[in-house]
C-alpha cells in the first residue's frame, strides 16, 4: 500500500474539496440576504457554532506551526495549548451572551457595528472596519499560501501530475474556497466548520495514536531520549523560560477575545442562552485536536535526536516528514485532509468578515449610506479579497511571512480593549478605545519592525497589548464617560 501513498492523500484531499463544493451549492439555497450572508440568518444550532468556533480558533497554524514549535522548543509549546484553552472559557464569559444580545438588540451583522452601538460613535467603529482589512489580507494570504504550497507538494509525487505548476494550484485551491464562499456565504461557511472540526478532531486523534506507539516505549521513551540530549527542553517552562513562556500565555489567553473570525461565530446563535453549551463543546473539541500539535512535534524531536531520522531543515517540516515516513497511508490521507480543513476554516471566515467591512461597515459607519443589492457586492467583494490576499501571497512572499506573525497580536490590540472590555465595562468610551488600539498598534509596529528583543525573550505582542489594555483604562477614566442608548446600557449592568 506505499507505494499508493500519494494516490490515497491525493484522493482524501479531492473527496474534502467536492464535500466543500456540495455544502457551497446546498447553502445557496439557504442564502437570502445579508443576514445570511454575514450572519448565516442568526439561527445556528449549538453543535453547528461550537465546531466553527474551534475549527476557526485551531486553523492552519495548529496542524503546521504547532507540530513546529513543539519539535523546536519542547514544552514551552505547551503554554500555547493550555493558554488558548483557558482564552476560550475567557472569551465565553466575558463576550459569550453579551455579544449575542447586543448583536441582535442593534441588529449589528459585523464586530464593527456592534463597536458602533457600543460606543454610539460610527467613527469608532469604521475605524474598527478598517483596521480588520489589512489583518485580514494577510491572514488570509499565509492560508492560501500554505493550501497551495502543500498541494504543490503533494502533486510532485503523482507521475501525472508532477508538472502541475504551484500557479496552478494556487489558482484550484482559491477556486474552491472562493466557490462555497460566494455560493453559500456564512451558511456554507458554517457547515463546512462543522464538518472540517469533525476531520480535524478524528486526524487529531488518530495521529496521536501513531505518534505515542513510533517507539516501543511510547511518550516514556521519547521524554527520556529528549531529556539526555536537551533536559531544559521537557522542564515545565521549555527552552524559552518561564517570562517568555507566561507573555505568551498572556497574549493567547486574552488575545482570543479579539480575534474576529472567532467571536463574530458567538452573533451567530439561535439564542443568547447557548453560549452556555457551546464553551464545553468547543473547548472539548480545540483540545482533542490540539493533541496533534503536540504529539507529533515531541515524537519527531525523540526521532532525530535519537537517530532514528534526519534533522530537519525546517521546524515546520515535522508534520510532514511524520506523516510521510511513520503514518499509514489512509492516516496520512485523512490528516493531509484535516490540514487542508483546518485552513480553509480560518480562511473562509477571514473572506467573510472582509467582505461585511468593505460592503456593508464602511459604507453604512463611515459614509452613512447603504449599497443596493448588498448581497451581489458581497459575492464579489468576496471574490476580489481572495484574488487580493492570493497575489499578495504570490508576490510578497517576506512580506507575508513577516506580518503573518503579527496577526494574532495585531487583532488582540484592536478588539481585546474596544470589545472583550468595553462590554463589560460602563466606564469605557470611544476615545479611550480609540486612543488604546493605536498606542498599542504604534508599540507593537516599532517593537517588530525594529526588531527589538526585550528582557528574557517578553513576547512582544504580550507587552503591546499590555500596553492597550493600560491606555484603554487610563483614558477611559481620566475622560467625561460617553451618553450611550438607554437599551445599550442596561445591557452593560447585566
Amino acid at each position: 500500500m506505499l507505494e499508493y501513498r500519494p494516490y490515497i492523500v491525493f484522493a482524501c484531499i479531492l473527496v474534502y474539496m467536492v464535500m466543500c463544493i456540495v455544502v457551497g451549492l446546498w447553502a445557496m439555497r439557504r442564502t437570502k440576504n445579508t443576514s445570511d450572508f454575514f450572519m448565516a440568518g442568526r439561527h445556528l444550532g449549538v453543535f453547528v457554532t461550537s465546531a466553527a468556533v474551534f475549527a476557526s480558533t485551531m486553523s492552519g497554524f495548529g496542524f503546521v506551526g504547532g507540530p513546529g514549535i513543539a519539535y523546536k522548543n519542547g514544552t514551552s509549546s505547551f503554554w500555547m495549548m493550555v493558554s488558548i484553552s483557558i482564552g476560550m472559557c475567557i472569551m465565553f464569559f466575558l463576550l459569550g451572551k453579551r455579544l449575542r444580545l447586543l448583536a441582535g438588540l442593534t441588529d449589528s451583522l459585523s464586530v464593527p457595528e456592534v463597536v458602533a452601538s457600543r460606543y454610539k460613535s460610527n467613527r469608532t467603529g469604521g475605524l474598527m472596519a478598517i483596521a480588520l482589512l489589512p489583518g485580514v489580507l494577510i491572514y488570509l494570504a499565509v492560508q492560501i499560501k500554505a493550501m497551495a504550497v502543500v498541494l504543490f507538494d503533494l502533486l510532485q509525487d503523482l507521475s501525472w501530475a508532477s508538472n502541475v505548476s504551484i500557479e496552478w494550484c494556487f489558482v484550484l485551491c482559491c477556486s474552491v474556497l472562493v466557490f462555497y464562499c460566494v455560493t453559500g456565504g456564512m451558511v456554507a461557511s458554517v457547515y463546512t466548520d462543522f464538518i472540517q472540526g469533525i476531520i480535524m478532531v478524528g486526524a487529531a486523534l488518530l495521529v496521536f495514536y501513531a505518534a505515542m506507539t513510533t517507539l516501543d516505549g511510547g511518550f516514556t521513551e521519547m521524554a527520556q531520549i529528549i531529556t539526555q540530549d536537551d533536559p531544559e527542553s521537557m522542564q515545565p517552562w521549555g527552552t524559552l523560560g518561564m517570562i517568555s513562556c507566561l507573555s505568551i500565555y498572556f497574549i493567547m489567553a486574552l488575545g482570543v477575545c479579539g480575534q474576529p473570525h472567532v467571536i463574530s461565530k458567538l452573533m451567530m446563535t439561535k439564542k443568547p442562552e447557548d453560549s452556555r453549551h457551546l464553551l464545553p463543546l468547543s473547548l472539548a473539541g480545540f483540545m482533542l485536536s490540539a493533541i496533534l500539535w503536540v504529539s507529533i512535534g515531541i515524537t519527531m524531536r525523540a526521532m532525530v535526536v535519537g537517530d532514528y531520522h534526519q534533522p530537519l531543515v525546517n521546524a515546520d517540516e515535522a508534520s510532514s516528514a511524520f506523516l510521510t515516513q511513520y503514518a499509514h497511508p489512509l492516516l496520512a490521507g485523512v490528516v493531509f485532509a484535516g490540514l487542508f480543513a483546518a485552513i480553509m476554516s480560518t480562511a473562509d471566515s477571514f473572506l467573510n468578515i472582509g467582505a461585511a467591512a468593505i460592503v456593508n461597515d464602511v459604507p453604512k459607519l463611515l459614509f452613512k449610506r447603504q449599497l443596493n443589492n448588498e448581497l451581489l457586492w458581497a459575492r464579489i467583494m468576496t471574490v476580489l479579497i481572495a484574488v487580493g490576499a492570493a497575489l499578495i501571497a504570490y508576490f510578497a512572499e517576506d512580506t507575508v511571512a513577516m506580518l503573518g506573525v503579527m496577526g494574532w497580536s495585531a487583532f488582540a490590540i484592536a478588539f481585546v480593549p474596544t470589545v472583550a472590555l468595553g462590554l463589560n465595562w460602563r466606564r469605557a468610551n470611544r476615545l479611550g478605545a480609540e486612543l488604546s488600539v493605536s498606542a498599542g498598534f504604534v508599540v507593537y509596529g516599532i517593537l517588530f519592525f525594529k526588531e527589538i528583543a526585550l528582557p528574557f525573550n517578553f513576547h512582544p505582542g504580550a507587552f503591546s497589548l499590555l500596553v492597550t489594555v493600560t491606555v484603554f483604562f487610563l483614558v477611559s477614566i481620566a475622560t467625561p464617560p460617553d451618553v450611550i442608548d438607554r437599551d445599550v446600557e442596561e445591557l452593560l449592568e447585566l
